[in-house]
């Protein structure tokens, strides 16, 4: 179901300024990126791009600032709290903006009113993998055997986007998967291959080493379409099963910025997302870039909470 956003008059505003607006530096301060997981992953490095453009390209100082913990209600709930002058901004995902909502009964801040939410960065796309010895080699093969004698299945986590997409699976196909949940996808990944774990599933473009090795075999992506990683790999609704579920990232900021520093923000993201440096990069982990307006963002951010929460609570995920 689409969730409609009501226009503010900032909102309004921002439209109007949207044909005036050019790329730059909106402040003399250096800028925050605040990333609600450790070092290292794929948000991470997201946001260490966009600092090192937005300093190279247009001499706008930005720095990354990692906060983890707790679903991304951390980083999330302290950027809520920050003043909305542009010096302090989220690489959100669906950990505190999707999930999170539904997750917890109650959130120190609000996912849609609490934040500005500026610019869609893109998706990455999980899959489901299989043993390449299985004899499975299609998803009409792996819900047969899953009616049969049941399947174990891996995920990075209870509540986490793999395990969300894993009882969409369930509900979807009215199959029961065996779920065994890790503190990440890494350990999953490692039982896998000791043949511990049936199936996963994971990012498409963490596994692509394990791909062209032959030792994982991904039957289904939750893509609306097919990977130019891996164009011979199915999509689930290409299959007859509308199941998409990807990992989103986007930038925001503070509730109550000024429509035009948020057009110049905005206009200079989408700038650097069109650099072929970055959209080679961006592709090599496997995520696809589309271009959103503010209001569409913050519409589409509002989508998924609607969409997700009725797999997050088949899930059974309650964060108290």
């Amino acid at each position: 179901m689409k969730h409609l956003v009501p226009l503010s008059a900032a909102a309004i505003l921002l439209a109007t300024t949207a044909a005036i607006a050019e790329p730059g530096k909106w402040t003399d301060e250096p800028v925050r990126i605040v990333v609600t997981f450790p070092p290292g992953g794929t948000s991470d490095l997201i946001a260490r791009i966009l600092a090192q453009y937005f300093e190279s390209e247009y001499g706008q100082k930005a720095v990354v600032d990692n906060r983890p913990g707790a679903g991304g209600t951390v980083a999330a709930d302290y950027v809520a709290q920050q003043a909305p002058d542009g010096t302090t901004l989220i690489l959100g995902n669906n950990a505190p903006f999707t999930i999170a909502p539904t997750q917890f009964e109650t959130l120190p801040y609000k996912p849609l009113d609490g934040f500005t939410h500026i610019a869609y960065l893109g998706a990455s796309t999980p899959a489901l993998f299989v043993q390449p010895d299985s004899g499975i080699t299609t998803l009409d093969e792996y819900i047969e055997k899953v009616k049969g004698d049941g399947i174990t299945y891996g995920s990075s986590g209870v509540g986490s986007i793999t395990h969300i997409l894993g009882k969409a699976v369930d509900i979807e196909l009215g199959i029961e998967q065996i779920h065994v949940p890790y503190q990440g996808s890494a350990p999953a990944i490692q039982d896998f291959r000791a043949g511990v774990l049936e199936a996963y599933y994971d990012m498409l473009a963490q596994n692509r080493d394990l791909i062209t090795g032959g030792e994982t075999l991904p039957i289904a992506l939750a893509a609306p379409e097919r990977s130019p990683l891996f164009p011979e790999i199915p999509t689930f609704r290409e299959l007859g099963h509308d199941i998409v579920v990807e990992n989103w990232t986007g930038l925001s900021g503070p509730a109550g910025m000024d429509p035009a520093m948020v057009q110049t923000i905005h206009d200079t993201v989408e700038a650097i997302m069109d650099m072929q440096p970055v959209i080679d990069q961006l592709a090599q982990w496997g995520i696809s870039h589309t271009e959103m307006t503010s209001e569409e963002f913050t519409t589409f951010v509002g989508g998924t909470i609607d969409t997700w929460a009725p797999l997050i609570k088949a899930a059974n995920v309650n964060g108290g």
